[in-house]
């Protein structure tokens, strides 16, 4: 396969999010070719998109999808575990093992260390495309992958979860991991951030014995304890506010995700969550998010709450000053151009 700027001849394989959908929906229906198309959006909604693709791989896709293609080149119609076509589908009845295949290491040499989350947030995919079971990649095949490149940086849901169940750390498995290693290890930055309550002293003294990074990106979500139970996130706004601390005390600048314009937020949970903000950027940086309600979520279908005029000149003024990035507006703006 070969990247292609619009259907080619033969077989065109399509990865859709549910932001660029509907800019490609026309183009997948009208194609002359065989579609096949996978990713966040056609697992979340395979009968959807199964009514104009031809093909649609449900989940992990690295068995799959070459399975698929092979079952289409010797005359089938697509009657594969893990395929939606035609009005039917079977679930697959395995899981990718990690090993087996290689990680994302083309760009800025990402190595993908994990897949999966118990937590199962309310507004996130992850869990629902990738289980709720973590499963991790071996240490021989992380060291191999990550040998390639000058700096080693890492693709999982929760970077100090390495080796465990993703429940409770297991920092012997994650100091194994770094001490294998001979790379500038990235650990615990965009895109492999971690949880609060994982960021301990311990945790910390691994990062700044082996790791090159300065920053730890974590998500805080939301100020308000109540939200944070409605989203299932398992941890506290005060877990938040002490892995900020712990990062000052260890010399690590905290790097925060919050989420604003939750459905089920009061005006009053929305200004605990700005003043959480405020505290934050005080000794470090915050990314806000506007929420997306994504399909195959618990939250799919809900409606995104207005932001209050004054939590908006809030984290503008934040932003202008250098402590605050990210979107809070239209979401089509940041990630469809």
């Amino acid at each position: 396969m070969h990247p292609a700027r619009g259907p080619s001849p033969d077989i065109t394989v399509y990865s859709l999010n549910s932001l660029n959908e509907s800019r490609y929906r026309k183009e997948i229906r009208e194609a002359t070719c065989i579609t096949i198309v996978g990713g966040p959006h056609a697992t979340a909604c395979y009968r959807e998109v199964s009514e104009y693709a031809d093909y649609v791989v449900v989940g992990e896709g690295e068995f799959t999808l070459p399975r698929l293609i092979r079952h289409i080149t010797e005359g089938g119609r697509g009657a594969v575990p893990g395929v939606a076509a035609g009005g039917e589908y079977m679930p697959p009845g395995y899981e990718v093992r990690m090993d087996a295949y290689p990680p994302f290491s083309h760009m800025k040499g990402y190595v993908e260390i994990s897949r999966g989350c118990p937590f199962g947030c309310g507004y996130c995919q992850t869990p629902r495309m990738f289980g709720f079971r973590m499963r991790h990649r071996s240490l021989d095949s992380i060291a191999v992958y990550a040998s390639k490149h000058r700096d080693a940086r890492f693709v999982t849901p929760n970077a100090l979860a390495y080796g465990s169940d993703g429940m409770a750390p297991r920092l012997e498995k994650v100091e194994a991991l770094l001490k294998r290693l001979k790379n500038n290890i990235y650990f615990g930055t965009f895109p492999s951030e971690v949880r609060p309550e994982f960021v301990t002293d311990d945790a910390l003294e691994l990062i700044t014995s082996y790791c090159s990074n300065t920053r730890l990106h974590f998500g805080g979500q939301s100020g308000s304890d109540r939200v944070l139970r409605e989203l299932h996130r398992g941890h506290s706004a005060h877990d938040t506010m002490a892995a900020v601390d712990r990062c000052h005390e260890h010399g690590i600048t905290p790097v925060v995700d919050f989420i604003v314009g939750f459905p089920f937020e009061s005006d009053e949970e929305q200004r605990e969550s700005a003043r959480a903000i405020q505290e934050v950027c005080r000794r470090g940086k915050v990314h806000v998010h506007r929420f997306i309600p994504l399909p195959g979520t618990p939250l799919a279908g809900a409606r995104t709450r207005k932001i209050l005029p004054e939590i908006d000149r809030c984290l503008g003024s934040l932003s202008l000053h250098g402590k605050l990035t990210g979107s809070w507006g239209d979401p089509q703006i940041r990630f469809c151009p």
